[in-house]
């Protein structure tokens, strides 16, 4: 899926034409087919065995890199660019309709300011129904916040029906559990602290009182933080929250507990045989992606309004996709990730899973805030949300241009999911007058292949001293499979890859002049089943690269990106819309998913596995 390239002799490598001379008008998609085993059982434990053996190990990932092309792609092509090691992007013009939150302010201020950027909240219609159904999925964090103010319920209460709900999934056959690490009674003494605000009318923020998750890779106390591994407490203590945790401790957010995922974050559908494979709340059969398989199963059956998840790989907006609900990926650097397990990657970042944009925008304008340290390197623009309440509101979303680029946004294997996220679009255009643009990014495969190594040296390099002492036994098959897979990666195809990401980051700053957003579906597939045979472990690669097939330049390229709930498929099944932004542009992107959600919520369905904890 090339951009140019010089002339080649026999036996010569290939030559990339400088990015800046491609012609990009006469690129040629060409769909990328992935090329790896699918792998349960005894077969699984077989090839983990070959993978790792110091004689065959090699030769086997050789075939692997080779039939698919990353041999040829990161060792005999010559790339002019000089590497990208993380991130750059040139400097961006102001966000229009926006508030600035000034990042250094404190939490609690900055989220009654994004308050005041929604439409104000109507109870009425929200806690009665002249037909008896609910006329809406989910409660919103302001539900909650009214419920309490007006004495409907209280935060202890609710932990009660939260203590239920998670102890009935827990005791399914077979177990489904959403979180890790879970204490009653640590719940209950936030809630009772946050009931006795409410009483004497002083709660902290709308967000006292409300119920969030946090994924098991971000610290947390009093829980460790594992990684969903059966070992990484023991090499990694937690003497603190996250400063992610931290900022929403201070508005009064209720933890529940440490939240289910993927091992090391290194997959993308959920499965977890050390802890059990979290179930998709739409239907149990069904993974529900990961790596925040459990965040994303929580707000999904309404078990909490919001979590905290990592995005490395997709990890927040593919099961964000999977289980109907929002998903927001920050800009690499929007958030602090001291305090996460993966701190020191170039692709991942801290960010909310929630039900709803509303919701996310709160919890965004809480979350958010560089470290000085990438304040310094990334120069953020500054924090802001959008003015949902302002008079420029539809003059803006009407100059809205959204790119596409149509053969890429079709190539899924069902084309219910591209057909779903079309007349989304159309829908948004026909509303608001939007305009859609016909884009064109080369180098697709190129981007996966870059991102891949990327992350998979970043992770293998976090896990080495370990893997070599001899944990890697202590491992669930796919994981070991995965790092087998990473350790082979050379220095060189790891500045390879940095060469590419600048090409590719070359291609989409320049498809940002002619748009505003990029749009396309979140995943290539709604949620695939779990095989039986799967429980104890898995590896299909083929599928994951079917679900990851949309995200990589969230992660790569470092863009902002949201998942927002669409439709769903002849099955009952969620499919989500991606919006990527420029640099920074949340509270642009935040715009328009709102203006999406809108238009398309009487097309979602309520899970079949749905708690009502706000019960009146």
């Amino acid at each position: 899926m090339g951009g140019g390239s010089g002339g080649r002799g026999k036996g010569m490598p290939r030559a990339m034409a400088p990015v800046e001379e491609v012609d990009v008008a006469a690129v040629r998609y060409k769909p990328a087919e992935l090329q790896a085993p699918h792998l349960t059982g005894f077969p699984l434990r077989a090839f983990v065995w070959l993978l790792e053996s110091p004689l065959l190990g090699p030769l086997v990932t050789s075939i692997l890199k080779k039939q698919n092309n990353m041999t040829q792609m990161l060792q005999h092509t010559v790339i002019p660019e000089r590497p990208m090691f993380y991130p750059e992007y040139p400097p961006q013009e102001p966000e229009r309709g926006v508030v600035t939150l000034e990042e250094d302010r404190d939490p609690v201020d900055r989220v009654e300011e994004a308050l005041s950027c929604l439409a104000p909240y109507d109870p009425s219609g929200r806690f009665t129904s002249t037909d008896g159904k609910n006329p809406f999925l989910y409660w919103k964090i302001r539900d909650f916040a009214y419920a309490y103010r007006s004495g409907i319920t209280t935060p202890s209460a609710v932990a009660e029906l939260v203590i239920a709900g998670v102890e009935e999934w827990n005791n399914k056959k077979p177990p489904m559990p959403m979180l890790i690490f879970f204490k009653a009674d640590d719940l209950r003494k936030q809630a009772d602290a946050s009931t006795k605000r409410f009483e004497k009318g002083s709660p902290i923020s709308v967000l006292d009182g409300i119920f969030f998750a946090v994924k098991d890779d971000i610290d947390c106390l009093p829980y460790p933080s594992k990684s969903a591994t059966t070992f990484f407490d023991e090499i990694r203590p937690v003497e603190k929250d996250a400063v992610a945790v931290s900022r929403l401790r201070k508005c009064g957010v209720i933890f529940i507990g440490k939240a289910n995922m993927h091992e090391l974050g290194l997959g993308v559908t959920g499965n977890n045989p050390n802890y059990g494979t979290v179930r998709n709340p739409h239907s149990v059969d069904r993974y529900t992606g990961g790596s925040s398989s459990g965040p994303a199963a929580l707000v999904s059956s309404g078990l909490c309004s919001g979590a905290i998840g990592t995005d490395g790989g997709g990890s927040v907006r593919i099961p964000s996709s999977l289980c109907g609900i929002v998903g927001l990926k920050t800009t690499f650097g929007r958030t602090d990730m001291t305090g996460v397990v993966c701190d020191a990657g170039t692709v991942e970042v801290a960010s909310p899973l929630t039900s709803s944009v509303e919701d996310s925008v709160l919890l965004y304008s809480a979350l958010a805030g560089s470290r000085p340290m990438d304040k310094l390197t990334l120069r953020p623009s500054p924090l802001c949300v959008p003015n949902l309440v302002s008079s420029e509101n539809s003059k803006i979303l009407q100059s809205v241009k959204v790119g596409k680029y149509t053969e890429w946004f079709h190539d899924v294997p069902d084309n219910e999911v591209s057909n779903t996220c079309e007349d989304a679009l159309n829908l948004l255009c026909n509303t608001f007058g939007c305009q859609i643009e016909e884009i064109i990014l080369p180098e697709l495969e190129e981007m996966r292949t870059a991102h891949l190594v990327s992350i998979g040296s970043e992770a293998f390099s976090d896990m080495n001293a370990h893997y070599q002492a001899g944990r890697r036994t202590e491992m669930t098959l796919d994981t070991r499979a995965s790092l087998a897979l990473f350790k082979s990666f050379t220095s060189a195809d790891y500045v390879a890859a940095q060469c590419l990401r600048r090409r590719i980051m070359y291609y989409h700053m320049e498809a940002f002049k002619k748009v505003d957003v990029i749009a396309t579906p979140t995943t290539g597939m709604t949620a695939p089943k779990i095989p039986p045979s799967a429980l104890k472990g898995e590896s299909d690669y083929v599928v994951s690269a079917k679900v990851m097939q949309f995200i990589f330049a969230g992660n790569l390229l470092g863009l902002p990106a949201i998942s927002v709930p669409v439709g769903h498929d002849k099955q009952g099944l969620p499919i989500g819309l991606q919006l990527i932004g420029r640099p920074w542009g949340e509270a642009s992107l935040l715009r328009v998913a709102s203006a999406v959600e809108e238009l398309c919520l009487k097309r979602r369905n309520r899970p079949s596995t749905f708690y009502d904890i706000l019960k009146t």
